[in-house]
């Protein structure tokens, strides 16, 4: 991401009141954009069309069809999307582009048939034993492996680092699906949760279609080399096995929720936490501006740093590689400390915002009771994939790993703990997740420091690793006959 930091100097370099609403608005393009502009049609649709005036479980069915298509969505390509970056990564920075579509093909295959695997029977669950439509059951499908291919490809556009065209799909696919609801719904007369479904699952499609078709402009040529791509999996499971738990930990505290009394159950299908998914969701956003000033702030700042200290690793003295490798853990532990206090202010306006106009809007009783403890555990979490991010900038795959598992870990066990306390704590858990996972990233990362030295000079080999019998280790026998 290093031409974002360029750009982003560039702009902030001006120093002025404009320079910063700019920069401030290309942060937002590169990062939240895509989803911001999902969140901002569906509310459109529903605020222009009368989705409030839709019947209860009407209503209901189509919250928790878009829900789960966007949690289990994100879920299924979690496994394979870290290790298919690493490996295009990788094919790029050798330069084999001709590698690159065998790796998409290959990895669109195993997403696709594993949203299947799970994605099928539940809707075959859904039309049998909730007696919900065909019609809806199978638009709903659609629109899960729509954005499942959507996840999917981001993967490659990011590693082109074309941000802006990825943001301007979505706007396309979004005002796409806006125009279609209109029509549906006001000139065609369809009912309005099967047009926002029906809608919304083409707008999916169209941004995937375009991303297929991005790629395919970047990446021209088929090696059809597809056996090394699962090698990769081998190789790098840590990746697996990083991405995974830390998605899967996001949601973990909300499904431990969904097995609570106050739980709800929509078609005999859908099982949901509506006070406690709305206050998540609240938490979430109260904290998601930390993951625009972290990207910007590393981008503009760290990178340069890191830059510096490979460059000296290369070809510099000591004194030189131990300069810039001070520099670089100094600007690290500044840019989490700005993290911490410039996201803490941001939170805390925010919290104070939603304390006192959340309750006109509808949202009050036990959603803002549970809250403020959630709001607590997403500032946290935020911290925590901070600090993901910087080992994996000094490839310490094993403390990421171990981070992830831990956040997980703790996260279950202390949301299955906080069920049985009061609302206000019911959040707890994931405070829980999101400080154990932090304490031991902050371990890997003070490790790290200590014994960097030894990570890049000390980790190569002077025999390549094989498969076969081990080689003699004799090298000199004295009784050994002399030659003439």
């Amino acid at each position: 991401m290093a031409g974002v930091g360029v750009k982003l100097n560039r702009i902030f370099e001006k120093r002025s009141i404009a320079a910063d609403l700019i920069g401030f608005t290309y942060s937002i393009i590169i990062t939240i954009a895509p989803v911001l502009l999902v969140i901002g049609t569906i509310l459109l649709m529903g605020v222009v069309l009368g989705f409030n005036e839709v019947d209860y479980l009407t209503r209901e069915l189509f919250s928790c069809t878009i829900l789960y298509t966007f949690v289990f969505g994100l879920l299924t390509v979690a496994p394979f999307n870290a290790v298919l970056f690493k490996y295009t990564q990788d094919a790029i920075y050798e330069e084999r582009f001709q590698d690159i579509l065998p790796c998409f093909y290959l990895g669109l295959a195993m997403n696709i048939a594993f949203s299947c695997l799970l994605g099928i029977p539940f809707c075959l669950w859904e039309h049998f034993a909730g007696r919900v439509e065909v019609f809806y059951v199978f638009c709903g499908f659609c629109s899960y492996i729509s954005m499942v291919l959507v996840f999917y490809s981001l993967v490659y556009l990011s590693v082109c680092k074309d941000y802006e065209r990825t943001s301007l799909l979505f706007l396309v696919g979004m005002a796409a699906a806006f125009l279609l609801c209109l029509f549906l719904n006001v000139r065609q007369g369809w009912e309005l949760t099967r047009s926002m479904l029906l809608s919304l699952t083409v707008g999916f499609f169209l941004i995937a279609a375009m991303e297929f078709a991005a790629v395919k402009r970047y990446f021209v040529k088929n090696s059809n080399r597809y056996k090394p791509v699962l090698g990769y999996f081998k190789k790098w499971w840590k990746l697996v096995v990083t991405n995974f738990f830390y998605i899967f930990g996001l949601y973990i505290h909300n499904f431990v929720f969904w097995t609570h009394e106050e739980r709800a159950i929509i078609a005999d299908s859908f099982i949901y936490n509506q006070p406690y998914d709305m206050a998540s969701c609240i938490a979430m956003f109260t904290n998601i501006s930390a993951t625009i000033i972290f990207i910007t702030n590393i981008e503009m700042h760290f990178y340069e740093k890191y830059r510096n200290y490979s460059e000296a690793v290369i070809g510099g003295k000591k004194a030189d590689i131990e300069n810039a490798r001070n520099r670089m853990f100094r600007q690290l532990s500044t840019e989490l400390m700005n993290l911490v206090r410039i996201q803490f202010i941001i939170s805390v306006v925010i919290y104070l915002f939603c304390v006192v106009f959340l309750p006109g809007l509808g949202f009050g009783g036990s959603v803002l009771r549970i809250y403020p403890c959630l709001a607590a555990g997403y500032f946290i979490l935020f911290l925590m994939y901070a600090a993901i991010l910087f080992m994996y900038y000094f490839n310490d795959l094993t403390g990421a790993a171990m981070t992830a598992v831990s956040f997980f870990a703790a996260t279950l066990i202390g949301s299955i703990f906080a069920m049985s306390l009061t609302e206000i704590w019911y959040g707890i858990g994931l405070v829980i997740g999101s400080l154990v996972g932090w304490s031991v990233a902050y371990a890997r990362l003070r490790w790290i420091e200590k014994n960097l030295d030894t990570h890049v000079f000390c980790n190569g080999r002077i025999l390549k690793r094989g498969i076969g019998p081990k080689p003699s280790g004799l090298v000199y026998r004295r009784d050994c006959p002399k030659i003439e």
